[in-house]
Formats: structure tokens, C-alpha cells, sequence
């Protein structure tokens, strides 16, 4: 496929073989990942956005059915200042299993997750929007969740793997040599003074905090306990954001989202029925009111803390920013599976300082992306992507 991702064939298998024999501390130098039971998905779909100094990025699924292996899940980026999307998903590795990407460090980290015969994670850096991409490897299943990766400044990349263990690779070209050592698991962080405290039972997202320390969240059991923890120096200690246990809707704290922002970080939350957005400066948490819903088809984040969920019925829900309240977008079109936010003044449907909002919606093998403007959706782009039905069967 031109510019789409090539599905595994026995010369692409052979060839990663060889390749990964090549790396340092490489392909099977890990032990495959144990079969654990897990917790019920705290998570929305893979599909997702998110805003670099690059441009914005939206991750989305197209083509046909799961069962029968003709989803093929796509890349896009928004480049900066720009106002039209382009299809830059990695080529060469099957993406079946869905993608998910972190930025950091002035570039962009895609992971492929496992899918068919494939029983490691495949990662592709990008450092000029998508037009080139180089090659990594990590030596294990990455989660099933959005923030299964996070880059830092100084391009330390931590890596959630499908079993909760998290894994870190020291710098950049670590992550891409596959040199990743093990920084917790789910069982160690659940035994810990703050896991047991919350009554940890899984892990969703990883980040990097303020002081550039690993941040792990996750879902506790304690009614009003957030599973948001820092490491410093080996010692998991809680970020220290508490929900009130009582009132409609509160209990278990589930956190579906978790980002770096300047100087802190956002969290997307579920309480109940009840949906939040919370901010860390490193020190004070910041949370909004809830808007209800009774489940979360995606959702993502965008420049300065601004975050967006993706509901049924065609609802759409963004907020600004710490301080900020939801606002109800109008019903999004037919088929939209990612919402966008863009950076102020990107695009020239952009209404004013906020940025612009899109949505990405997804029939068979053709994208269609809706700008809102003047209380209404435009359609303003269409992308043909050249999907292989039955080429990975």
C-alpha cells in the first residue's frame, strides 16, 4: 500500500528477525510477557489525538472487520500551521493491533501492538512531522490503552506493557535499540504503601511529571482514590489527588487519559457515570466539574491542558484547560471516531484564540474531516487511503 502500513508477510517476518538479531539487548533477550488476569478495560478505544511543536496528531482505525483482520489502523498529522491532514502512518510493520504514540524530546514515538504472529511491539520515531520515520523495537506487548507510551524532555520513554509492567529505556536511542530495563510491575505498584492504600487493580497510562520523575495511573478500588503515583528513586509515593467518596456517581476512580503538559499534567477520569478533568502542577490538583455520560468512545488531548471526549449519540465534550468547564460541541457527523484540537491560529477555518476543533470521521478506506465553525460542522477534507482487504488473513 502507498504510504499505509505493509502487512506481515514471510519476507517482512524474516527480515524483523534478522534485524532485531542485529540490536543490542535486542529480540529475545526478554522473556515474553506472562499471561496474567487482568482487570476490566478502564480504557477507550486506541483511537486518539494529540498536539506536539510538530502539529497535531490523530490515530484512527479504518477498513473492515477485526475478525477477520481488515482493520488497519492509520497515522495522521496536522502539521503545524497548517490547515489540511496527511496520512503518515509508519510503513512495514502490520498494525492490526492498533497504535499508540507519545510526543517528547522534539519528535514523535508510534508503538504497533501485537496482532496475528506478531508478539512484540515495533516503534517508529519521527522528528520533522511524519515525513520520515526510524526504526525501534520493544521486546514485549504494549498496552492496550492510549497512554501506553510517554517521552520525556530529556528522551528517557517509558513503555506500559499489556501485563501492567512498566519498562524504561534510558534514552531515546535506548528505546530504539530495544535496551529497556524493567521500572515496576503491576503486582510490586498494587503492594506498595500507595497502591495498597487505593486498592490499585490495574494500570492504564504512564507520563513524566513536573520534576521529569515517571508518573503511573491506573484505577483503584477505594471509592474517591486517584491511582495517579510518582517514582523517585525506586519509591512510588501518590500524586496526592483525592475525589470526594460520596455524592451521585462518585467511587471507584478509573483514569482513562493521562498527559504531560508545561509545567504539570492533565488527567481524563471516571467516577461513576460521572466524567472529569483534573491538572497537576506538581504540587496542587485542579479538577473540574463532571459532565455525565454513560460511557466514552475515545478521547484525547490537545494544546494547554485542553482535552476532548468522544460519547454516544453523536455527543462531543472538550474543555479549555485547567479552571475551564466542559462544553457540549454540536452532534458530531456520522462516523467520526477522532476529535482534533488544534494549536490558536492553525488553519483558516480557526475560530479565534481557542484553536479550531475537527472530527475524523472514518468510512471503509476514506477519511472525511469536519471543521467546526459558525456553530456548525464543514466539510473540508477528504483522505482515500489504499487499504489491502484480505491481505493479512
Amino acid at each position: 500500500m502507498s504510504g499505509g502500513p505493509v502487512p506481515w508477510s514471510p519476507r517482512i517476518r524474516v527480515g524483523l528477525a534478522l534485524a532485531c538479531a542485529g540490536l543490542a539487548a535486542g529480540c529475545g533477550t526478554q522473556a515474553a510477557p506472562v499471561a496474567v488476569t487482568r482487570p476490566p478495560a478502564v480504557t477507550a478505544s486506541l483511537s486518539t489525538s494529540l498536539t506536539t511543536a510538530q502539529g497535531t496528531w490523530a490515530i484512527a482505525v479504518m477498513g473492515g472487520s477485526a475478525a477477520s483482520h481488515n482493520d488497519f489502523w492509520q497515522l495522521f498529522v496536522r502539521r503545524a500551521n497548517a490547515g489540511r491532514w496527511s496520512m503518515v502512518t509508519p510503513e512495514g510493520v502490520a498494525d492490526n493491533g492498533g497504535l499508540v504514540a507519545a510526543g517528547g524530546n522534539g519528535s514523535l514515538v508510534v508503538g504497533f501492538r501485537p496482532s496475528q504472529e506478531l508478539a512484540y511491539s515495533p516503534l517508529a520515531t519521527s522528528t520533522d512531522a511524519g515525513r520520515t520515520w526510524a526504526p525501534g523495537l520493544l521486546d514485549a506487548a504494549l498496552a492496550d490503552t492510549p497512554g501506553a507510551i510517554a517521552v520525556g524532555p530529556s528522551g528517557r520513554t517509558l513503555a506500559l506493557l499489556q501485563d501492567g509492567t512498566i519498562e524504561a529505556a534510558p534514552t531515546a536511542g535506548d528505546a530504539a535499540a530495544g535496551r529497556w530495563v524493567p521500572l515496576a510491575t503491576l503486582t510490586a505498584l498494587a503492594a506498595s504503601a500507595p497502591g495498597r492504600s487505593c486498592g490499585l487493580e490495574g494500570v492504564s497510562a504512564v507520563s513524566f511529571g513536573p520534576d521529569q520523575n515517571p508518573i503511573a495511573a491506573g484505577t483503584c478500588t477505594r471509592p474517591g482514590a486517584a491511582g495517579i503515583f510518582t517514582d523517585a528513586g525506586g519509591t512510588w509515593r501518590p500524586a496526592g489527588l483525592t475525589l470526594p467518596a460520596e455524592g451521585p456517581g462518585m467511587g471507584t476512580v478509573r483514569v482513562l487519559g493521562l498527559t504531560a503538559i508545561p509545567g504539570g499534567n492533565a488527567a481524563l477520569l471516571a467516577v461513576g457515570n460521572g466524567l472529569l478533568a483534573a491538572w497537576w502542577d506538581g504540587t496542587h490538583w485542579t479538577v473540574s466539574a463532571p459532565v455525565t455520560a454513560d460511557g466514552v468512545r475515545a478521547l484525547g488531548f490537545g494544546p494547554g491542558g485542553s482535552a476532548w471526549l468522544l460519547l454516544g449519540g453523536g455527543r462531543a465534550e472538550t474543555i479549555a484547560g485547567a479552571g475551564s468547564t466542559w462544553r457540549a460541541l454540536p452532534p458530531v457527523p456520522a462516523g467520526t471516531t477522532v476529535l482534533a484540537l488544534a494549536p490558536p491560529g492553525t488553519g483558516t477555518l480557526a475560530p479565534g484564540a481557542g484553536g479550531s476543533y475537527d472530527a475524523l470521521a472514518v468510512a471503509g478506506s476514506r477519511l472525511t474531516v469536519w471543521r467546526l465553525a459558525g456553530g456548525a460542522w464543514g466539510k473540508v477534507q477528504q483522505i482515500s487511503v489504499p487499504v489491502q482487504y484480505g491481505s493479512s488473513g
